[in-house]
């Protein structure tokens, strides 16, 4: 019996670390551009490798080792968005700015979006976390400058020649303006989300940052964290969202959750807030 269970216990064990490592790629890449190609790699994959060793097909199995070094290269090429994305969701280790910075950017986000919204100025924040955001700073224009509501006011007036793009706050900072970030590659968005809204998302789909947005054509203030968009936010809930995010890391994370954490009698999420989750 103990020979047996000896012979058994390390197929089982790799049985179960491949299981787990295919269910996650799958949810990484599920609502991308990237899910049809990989649901199709990995079925033609599965079917080459089973009808190779149940048919005994030897050159087949020969060519399927020879090129497997190109395959890999090639899965790397192909999926290198998902993979990025993977990579810096392994590596998210929540360690924040001062809470004196963080409470500081919060007020000057919130000030913003309130005076924006009502004006329906577009804009694109985004709070730089643990993982850095030198790739878009790069992309846009140096201000490095404090960050206060009439600065931000100033960057994104539409008349001003950096106001396109975003803005990264890096502790009580703006590090740049006019960045590019990425575009979300999700497929089960609502078509009526611009470029604005499916940057913000893409942003936090790649890294932790917070990423704050205001629609020039509605008004209406969105959040956008670890690939979950909110939009149709009051002063008040974006305070608790940001607050739950950046100042309290005991707090819950799932978008959905955070609602209960602003409320006094700690009651059930808002259900009119929960609603206007977009799908992950």
């Amino acid at each position: 019996m103990l020979e047996v269970l000896n012979k058994l216990w390390r197929p089982v064990v790799e049985i179960l670390i491949l299981a787990v490592g295919l269910y996650y790629v799958a949810t990484f890449v599920r609502g991308t551009r990237g899910a049809a190609i990989f649901t199709g790699f990995l079925a033609l994959l599965l079917t080459l490798a089973i009808g190779t060793y149940l048919l005994d097909l030897q050159v087949l199995r020969w060519l399927l080792g020879i090129f497997s070094p190109i395959v890999a290269v090639a899965v790397v090429v192909i999926f290198q968005p998902e993979l990025r994305r993977m990579l810096a969701k392994l590596g998210d280790v929540q360690l924040f700015g001062t809470s004196r910075e963080q409470r500081e950017s919060i007020e000057v986000i919130i000030q913003t979006a309130e005076r924006l919204a009502e004006v329906r100025i577009g804009a694109l924040i985004a709070i730089e976390q643990t993982v850095q955001l030198q790739e878009a700073v790069e992309s846009g224009i140096p201000v490095d400058c404090v960050a206060t509501p009439e600065m931000l006011e100033t960057i994104f007036f539409p008349n001003n020649a950096i106001h396109d793009g975003g803005v990264i706050i890096r502790g009580d900072r703006i590090a740049a303006a006019a960045c590019i970030f990425p575009l979300t590659r999700r497929q089960d968005l609502n078509k009526s989300l611009g470029t604005r809204h499916r940057a913000a998302i893409g942003l936090s789909e790649e890294t932790d940052a917070v990423i704050v947005a205001v629609s020039e054509e509605t008004g209406s203030i969105s959040t956008s964290h670890k690939g979950q968009f909110v939009r149709g936010l009051t002063r008040e809930e974006l305070r608790a969202f940001l607050s739950a995010v950046l100042l309290s890391p005991g707090q819950p994370r799932n978008v959905a959750e955070w609602p209960r954490a602003r409320t006094t009698d700690r009651s059930r999420p808002d259900p009119a807030l929960t609603s206007r989750i977009e799908p992950k």
